[in-house]
């Protein structure tokens, strides 16, 4: 009772910032693994350009792992405070045994997977650009791929951890990884030489160190215990969990299809160009591009970090009847996502050298750089209205709104993304796949800006039913 009144009484604020602070490190966390990996390679000049951009083609397999782990972790999640909610702690206890069950052996098949067709899916990916590339992409994939099972465990848990009522413990699980992942990165590939490898493997063990913790974590859970009978597999309860996880996948998963298709028009089209058709050049367009993604990746945690961290609110409030409280922080959210968006436009625009310099360029061709300033600058165009666009996608799960958050998502990705990624190089080349990034998320604003104007004509609305919403979380 006392945190529904918080909920309800305390200043929007100050729920926003608790809230949201949290969720933006843990996702920040997250994305930290790939990105220290890069920086480090790049860095290395026995790897530079080459290594970054075997980066840059593994990195979609790695997010196909997550869709998966983040669909049993967080559908785990919501079922686990839904039924505590209802007082059904069974129910709970065999939703967390089922869901430790299904992220083991999802793991386990997903490595088979990657190990058997390692060649063709490396390919299929962009890994073709030039000889080097491909060795690199596929030494880097391997060793990946044997931390695939632990990585998906523990991605798996961090949302059921937090269910049980101990956020601090997941947040804590994943900074441990990744600190981890800081320290050992230095040490395998400037100390130990070993490359692609050595990244890898400093990746894997921070993996480890995160799953180790949520093993510990699910021999002392706090609300719930959890006995053999739990991890016994119910068609019921996997029924109830995949469901509410189903949003999280689809989310991750169509952003793996964009990849895939603006990797493939990048090895397609960087062919065709004067300078990066020549084969020590031909890495240069998929490497630059990762950065530029990675970049954005940090822009992006925070931004989802910042709305996720509104679903509870908005959740409760909206049960509650309280649309005006709900209005409020819709407003202050798409404020703050604005000036989050403004302000790494600025950094994108006027210092895209300092960026690139961050990830090896003092090692690399002037081509290297002069495509980097160009790409910074159109790729990330649009960043407000890429944050806006996000903002009011969570917003709408959080209101309850499953169906139309994922189907608004998909667009935007999908239609979006892969479609003018594949469209655009035809007309202008290599330049193509930059300018498919803002023409995406111009288009995606004016759809998202009807669907604002009518959420906030709902939020007005104080006449009629008012009906209990349980929002189901996208981002864990």
């Amino acid at each position: 009772m006392e945190k529904s009144n918080y909920l309800a009484e305390e200043k929007v604020g100050t729920l926003m910032r608790k809230y949201a602070v949290p969720c933006i490190i843990s996702l920040l966390v997250a994305a930290l693994y790939n990105i220290v990996d890069q920086i480090f390679i790049a860095n290395a000049d026995y790897l530079g350009s080459y290594g970054n951009a075997a980066n840059t083609v593994v990195f979609p397999l790695t997010v196909i792992a997550l869709a998966i782990a983040v669909m049993i972790g967080d559908g785990c999640c919501a079922f686990v405070s839904l039924s505590l909610g209802r007082q059904n702690k069974k129910d709970a206890e065999k939703s967390i045994g089922n869901a430790v069950v299904l992220s083991a052996v999802s793991g386990i098949v997903l490595c088979a997977v990657y190990l058997i067709f390692q060649n063709a899916i490396v390919t299929a990916f962009g890994g073709t650009v030039n000889a080097e590339t491909f060795e690199y992409s596929k030494e880097y994939f391997f060793y990946i791929t044997l931390g695939i099972p632990a990585y998906m465990f523990g991605q798996a848990m961090n949302p059921v951890i937090r269910s049980d009522g101990s956020p601090k413990f997941a947040m804590a699980s994943t900074l441990a990884g990744a600190a981890a992942n800081i320290i050992l990165d230095p040490i395998f590939i400037f100390i130990f030489k070993w490359g692609m490898m050595g990244a890898a493997a400093a990746t894997v063990a921070g993996q480890v160190i995160t799953a180790a913790l949520a093993v510990w974590y699910l021999v002392h859970t706090k609300t719930v215990k959890l006995t053999q009978p739990c991890f016994k597999l119910s068609t019921r309860i996997i029924g109830k969990i995949i469901p509410l996880g189903i949003c999280s996948f689809l989310s991750q998963i169509s952003l793996v299809a964009a990849m895939a298709a603006i990797n493939n028009m990048i090895r397609k089209y960087g062919a065709r160009d004067e300078i990066f058709s020549q084969a020590q050049y031909a890495q240069i367009p998929m490497a630059v591009v990762g950065i530029v993604m990675k970049f954005f990746q940090i822009v992006i945690s925070i931004v989802v970090g910042m709305a996720a961290g509104c679903i509870p609110i908005v959740g409760f409030n909206m049960g509650a009847g309280e649309k005006a409280r709900v209005r409020k922080l819709f407003t202050m959210l798409l404020v703050c996502e604005a000036a989050v968006g403004a302000a790494a436009l600025l950094i994108a625009e006027l210092c895209p050298r300092q960026l690139i310099a961050v990830f090896g360029a003092a090692n690399e061709s002037v081509y290297y750089t002069d495509f980097a300033v160009k790409s910074f600058r159109i790729y990330l165009c649009m960043m407000i209205f890429a944050c806006i666009n996000k903002a009011a996608f969570i917003f709408l799960q959080a209101m309850g709104k499953a169906i139309a958050s994922t189907m608004l998502s998909m667009v935007r990705e999908i239609v979006f993304g892969v479609g003018f990624a594949l469209l655009l190089p035809v007309y202008f080349g290599l330049d193509g796949v930059l300018y498919s990034m803002p023409i995406s998320d111009i288009l995606t604003f004016i759809i998202s800006a009807v669907v604002i104007t009518m959420t906030y004509r709902d939020l007005s609305e104080h006449k009629g039913k008012e009906q209990q919403l349980i929002p189901n979380k996208i981002y864990s």
